[in-house]
This record gives structure tokens, C-alpha cells and sequence, in this order.
């Protein structure tokens, strides 16, 4: 009998990748930097590096209030932009992640 594959049993990064492929208009692709990246059209929605944290442009008021909240880190190369680190080795962070990708989302398709 073949295993069946859950949601549970998929890595982060195929847990992310997985749910923002499916939006409309969103690609997934090789990042330049390695990993994955989620673009809509010209705009980077996000990047995953393994199935350890995911990079994402946020406003800056969202940004600010993840960081604060204990949500998300500065991003280690772009500290002074919306740039945020999100770790996504649990399933919060996961979610973390999808929420904050379906935002940048939101925002580009209007």
C-alpha cells in the first residue's frame, strides 16, 4: 500500500512553496541566492532558504510590528528595509510565513 503524503509529513519550505504556488499568477522557481523564490510577475513575494527561514518584503509598519511581536527577526543583510527573517522550523513559522507571503500578495493584485 503507498504512504500517502500529508501536509504533516512535507517539509517547510514544500509546506510554503506548495501553498503560495497555488495562488493565481504565482511562480516558484531557483533563487539567485539559492533556495526557493515566490515571485507575481516582476515582484518577489518571497524566498526560502531550505527548510530553515524564509526572507520577505514587508511594509514597513508590518515589518515593524512582526519584529516587535516576537514574529519575525531583521533581515540579516537589509536591516534598515522591510526586508524580515522568518524561521520556519515550526508550523507557527510556517504560517507565519504564509501569512506574511499572502499580504505582499494582496497588496500586488490590487
Amino acid at each position: 500500500m503507498a504512504e500517502q503524503k500529508t501536509a504533516l509529513s512535507e517539509r517547510p519550505s514544500e509546506r510554503v512553496a506548495g501553498e503560495v504556488a497555488s495562488w493565481p499568477g504565482v511562480e516558484t522557481g531557483p533563487h539567485r541566492f539559492g533556495g526557493i523564490e515566490c515571485r507575481l510577475g516582476r515582484r518577489q513575494l518571497g524566498h526560502l532558504h531550505g527548510d530553515a527561514i524564509a526572507d520577505l518584503p514587508l511594509p514597513r509598519a508590518l515589518r515593524d510590528e512582526l519584529i516587535a511581536a516576537g514574529r519575525a527577526r531583521v533581515h540579516r543583510w537589509r536591516p534598515d528595509s522591510g526586508w524580515v527573517r522568518v524561521d520556519i522550523q515550526t508550523d507557527e513559522g510556517v504560517e507565519e510565513a504564509i501569512a506574511s507571503m499572502r499580504h505582499v500578495y494582496r497588496r500586488s493584485v490590487r
